[in-house]
């Protein structure tokens, strides 16, 4: 699939380029399930882990779980180096960006205190120019503020063309509510998933796209 030329690029981290072994994953929902007094099924953790509904509050309240609850429960179960150590690089990510002679940010709803551990530990910090990991702040995707700021850092707001390549839906609508391309990764089994995703391109690897 060749791709129109774009003037930036912007990515999503966790199961875009990134993902994290499943035994940290279970893991880390046992330990909120012990906090929270519910346990939580192999289902529901992918579920929630990758966004495979879309927006995790909404899924959260459908499944009688506050997500003022929830998510001070998640982040205080994580180990940012733990978790670091279990994260490994999508190769066909990796080949892909190292590629792109464009400006190239980051639009993570992956935590600062957990993002810095994960780029560090697999050294890829410098393939960004920018770095935005979404708060109560910038916003959350879909929301398209996280993504303005990052074009806002970068310096390209309005005047150039860009793409914002992910896995989820919420990636999705944050790169079309911010009038760019969207790429969708989908790194799962769509009967999985429940749902498809809808994209400018829609590939199962970074290796089908080419210039």
């Amino acid at each position: 699939m060749v791709l129109d030329p774009y003037d930036f690029w912007l990515f999503d981290l966790d199961g875009t380029l990134v993902d994290a072994e499943w035994s940290y994953t279970r893991g880390a929902f046992d330990r909120v399930g012990d906090r929270l007094g519910r346990r939580f099924t192999d289902r529901e953790v992918e579920i929630l882990w990758h966004g495979l509904s879309g927006a995790r509050d909404p899924q959260l309240r459908e499944w009688g779980i506050p997500p003022e609850e929830f998510w001070p429960a998640f982040h205080a179960v994580e180990d940012p180096q733990a978790r670091a150590g279990a994260t490994y690089l999508h190769e066909d990510a990796a080949e892909f960006v190292r590629s792109i002679d464009a400006p190239v940010g980051l639009v993570t709803h992956c935590q600062k205190f957990l993002a810095g551990p994960v780029l560090d530990h697999l050294d890829i910090r410098d393939w960004f120019d920018v770095i935005v990991c979404c708060d109560e702040e910038t916003g959350w995707k879909p929301d398209p503020a996280p993504v303005n700021h990052a074009m806002s850092r970068l310096g390209v707001n309005g005047v150039h063309r860009g793409v914002l390549a992910g896995d989820g839906a919420n990636d999705i609508g944050a790169a079309w509510n911010a009038n760019l391309d969207g790429i969708h990764v989908e790194r799962h089994n769509p009967s999985f998933r429940g749902q498809c995703v809808l994209g400018d391109y829609r590939v199962r690897s970074f290796d089908e796209l080419s210039w």
